[in-house]
């Protein structure tokens, strides 16, 4: 799944720049730009675009550079489904 960044979330990023949500490096980015900055509408966008299973693999990968309130969060959220 290829999509245009929301430039809100990522104005580091060339006008140019699109994510391949199936290579893991860039969903990784992705989720944790939009898990530390995003709104609830990113949050459903992403789970529109991605599988549990993805998010949880990236999420696994990633949350060491997540503030410390949302990897516990999403740790709690993940033990609950």
């Amino acid at each position: 799944m290829e999509l245009v960044p929301d430039k809100r979330l990522f104005w580091f990023l060339k006008d140019d720049v699109r994510f391949d949500l199936s290579v893991p490096s860039q969903l990784d980015m992705y989720l944790q730009q939009v898990l530390t900055h995003g709104i609830s509408d990113d949050i459903k966008f992403l789970f529109k675009n991605i599988t549990i299973t993805q998010f949880e693999e990236s999420f696994t990968r990633c949350k060491t550079f997540l503030p410390l309130e949302i990897r516990k969060f999403w740790e709690h959220a993940l033990q609950s489904s």
